[in-house]
């Protein structure tokens, strides 16, 4: 039997609608996934989760969707998961990879396989290809190069898997806010908030550009657009010549923590002014990979997927 260690995001509820036998749906307390969990637990609990799992028969886990750094509470502390502390204590106190990679290994030595969220639903990831109507041109050719670069200092920290680029120079970098933060911060300094077409005119255009969009994507979209700066696919661009590279970082464990973009990366790339996003083939999940074509199409940008 599977069980999804289930974040924030839709990635759960798509692993989950995809397996033959439904899963059982974990979520830490505070992270709520798309789909309702079965068990609610706090990291505290964490032994008494895993001593659940072995009773509900539970052979296979998968970590998937994102998940906020937990604070530990020790007054809720159970008997089963003090012989944890050490170890989740020392992970706490290492990046974001080092915690999960101790995560991974409590698991383990539980007696649980771990399965990675692309073993699980294959399709979540794309072959090497540009699948857009735009293509990316030399300038952008040199800029990823210099992004798997800038990647492996990241990765050397333990810090993001994201980067925005423009012709030799590195404009942003993620850190532990994740890459749409960082691209709407981005927005903020590099593309002017000016009056243009009125946001919910180019909302209503955007839904017509996707067909048959889900009520989560129309929610989405009227929600960003209501709130964020109008964007004219005319208008000059302030960052015009940037992109968006992500991929993971140098030694990362792929079965958790896989870098991720979707719809609202695409939207966050759109209103940043990039030209296009550039990610590693077989190595970055897409989210809602129809969507994220059609925005980035609607907005003449492109989506890049290559081999380093």
């Amino acid at each position: 039997m599977l069980a999804l260690i289930a974040g924030r995001g839709a990635l759960p509820k798509l692993i989950a609608e995809a397996q033959a036998e439904p899963p059982l749906i974990c979520a830490l307390e505070g992270n709520n996934p798309q789909v309702v969990p079965d068990i609610t637990f706090r990291l505290e609990t964490l032994g008494t989760l895993l001593l659940e799992l072995g009773k509900r028969g539970v052979t296979d886990v998968c970590f998937c969707g994102a998940i906020d750094r937990p604070a530990v509470d020790p007054s809720k502390l159970d008997a089963e998961t003090l012989p944890l502390v050490p170890i989740f204590m020392q992970a706490l106190q290492k990046g974001d990879d080092g915690a999960l990679r101790a995560a991974m290994q409590i698991f383990e030595q539980t007696g649980f396989k771990i399965r990675a969220a692309n073993e699980l639903l294959p399709d979540l990831t794309l072959a090497e290809s540009i699948p857009t109507k735009a293509k990316p041109e030399p300038r952008h050719e040199a800029d990823a190069l210099l992004g798997e670069t800038v990647l492996v200092q990241m990765g050397n920290a333990d810090l993001g898997q994201a980067c925005v680029l423009r012709r030799g120079e590195v404009l942003a970098r993620e850190n532990d806010a994740g890459t749409d933060a960082m691209l709407a911060k981005f927005a903020e300094e590099y593309v002017p908030h000016t009056q243009g077409i009125p946001a919910i005119d180019w909302a209503l255009g955007a839904l017509d550009w996707i067909a048959n969009p889900t009520d989560q994507l129309v929610d989405m979209v009227w929600d960003w657009f209501e709130t964020e700066p109008d964007i004219d696919p005319e208008k000059p661009k302030a960052a015009d010549g940037a992109i968006l590279f992500k991929a993971p970082k140098p030694e990362q464990d792929l079965r958790a923590d896989m870098p991720t973009i979707g719809p609202a990366t695409a939207m966050k790339a759109a209103e940043a002014g990039l030209d296009g996003i550039v990610i590693e083939a077989g190595k970055v999940i897409v989210v809602d990979q129809v969507h994220v074509l059609r925005i980035l199409d609607a907005m003449g940008m492109f989506l890049w997927v290559r081999t380093a």
